[in-house]
């Protein structure tokens, strides 16, 4: 009689993958980030064994260090093509791709995300109109220099703390620092390549009257 095989546990946690693609000269990698602690594997390798020079490591780990991710995500690549420099440039790029997918909105708080937008920039272009109709009626008064004195004067409310900013808001900072760093911009340069009948990529032969 055969034995019953005992039943695997079904405690796995689902894991949600944020998937982007780089490229660098001809080199591609396919980068998945997950909520983790800081684990980044090339190919199966961690990064500082696959990468050996360190302004590789630098260049993948940018993204992170720049966006304060470094232990919050676990960073899956799959590269190929290319050289380890090239590798390197196409791990960076779809880091930050995956991690500026990672911080923007869902699919389906976009179009919330975007009416809510356009109605209150409609709310403050009618707000605008209404106060320049009514400036332009209304007669100019005398500016209130001992009111505005006795406001600057007014000091601030002790222990006020300032207003912790939202979400979207971190999430937006987040995205605008990988913008500025060009960590969202493919890198186009290619080597040029010896040129057939030249000495090299430029170099032309000498001129002669012979």
């Amino acid at each position: 009689m055969a034995e019953k095989k005992p039943a695997k546990p079904a405690n796995k946690t689902h894991r949600t993958y944020y998937i982007a693609t780089g490229r660098r000269k001809t080199a591609v990698a396919r980068v998945r980030v997950t909520e983790g602690k800081g684990q980044v594997l090339i190919n199966g390798k961690p990064f500082d064994e696959y990468f050996h020079e360190d302004k590789d490591r630098a260049a993948v780990l940018g993204p992170l260090k720049i966006t304060d991710q470094l232990t919050r995500v676990d960073v899956f690549v799959t590269a190929k093509g290319g050289g380890i420099t090239g590798q390197a440039g196409a791990v960076m790029q779809g880091l930050a791709r995956a991690m500026k997918t990672m911080f923007s909105p869902a699919d389906e708080q976009r179009e919330t995300f975007k009416s809510a937008t356009v109605t209150v920039i409609k709310t403050l272009r009618d707000q605008k109109k209404e106060q320049a109709k009514a400036k332009a009626i209304a007669p100019k008064a005398p500016a209130p220099v001992a009111a505005a004195a006795a406001d600057a004067a007014t000091p601030l409310i002790p222990g006020a703390a300032p207003a912790a900013p939202s979400p979207a808001d971190i999430a937006g900072g987040m995205v605008k620092k990988l913008r500025d760093s060009g960590y969202l911009t493919r890198d186009a340069r290619m080597k040029e390549r010896k040129k057939y009948g030249l000495r090299g990529a430029r170099r032309g032969t000498q001129f002669s009257k012979r």
